[in-house]
């Protein structure tokens, strides 16, 4: 049992300091501007997600990455609260712009910027179908 008494506190000094962290990578180029969302809160161990980042009018050219983590601190908050509440860190990098690259001799069509919703549902519905005749990935671009 003494060897066992042992072993709890170091198994505690290497679990504690540990930190969760999730990214999420789009594939375009990213930019130097980052919108973070310090001790966004969730609940329920995660169950009820923090609300909503914001990034729609800082990030005009779309998001590079997203990632969550879950520091030190914010575990500790968690396991005080026995997860009721679980704060997390949110850093959103937004895109330099453009969009990720196209394989050579994929499919394109082309939809006008201002086409109205049954001519993009058109597009997307052709675009489908030609995907699945040919076996490739067909984008859809404006």
């Amino acid at each position: 049992m003494p060897r066992f008494s042992k072993l709890v506190p170091a198994a505690l000094l290497l679990a504690l300091p540990a930190c969760y962290h999730a990214t999420i990578d789009t594939g375009l180029t990213p930019s130097t501007t980052v919108v973070e969302k310090a001790w966004a809160s969730s609940f329920i161990g995660g169950l009820v997600p923090p609300s909503t980042v914001e990034t729609q009018s800082k990030c005009r050219t779309g998001v590079s990455k997203v990632e969550t983590q879950l520091s030190f601190l914010n575990m500790l908050v968690g396991f005080i609260t026995l997860s009721i509440y679980t704060p997390m860190d949110i850093k959103v990098t937004c895109a330099q712009g453009g969009r990720s690259s196209i394989p050579s001799g994929a499919s394109t069509l082309q939809v006008g910027a201002s086409a109205s919703p049954d001519a993009l549902q058109k597009a997307f519905r052709q675009a489908a179908e030609l995907s699945i005749e040919h076996g490739t990935p067909v984008y859809v671009a404006h």
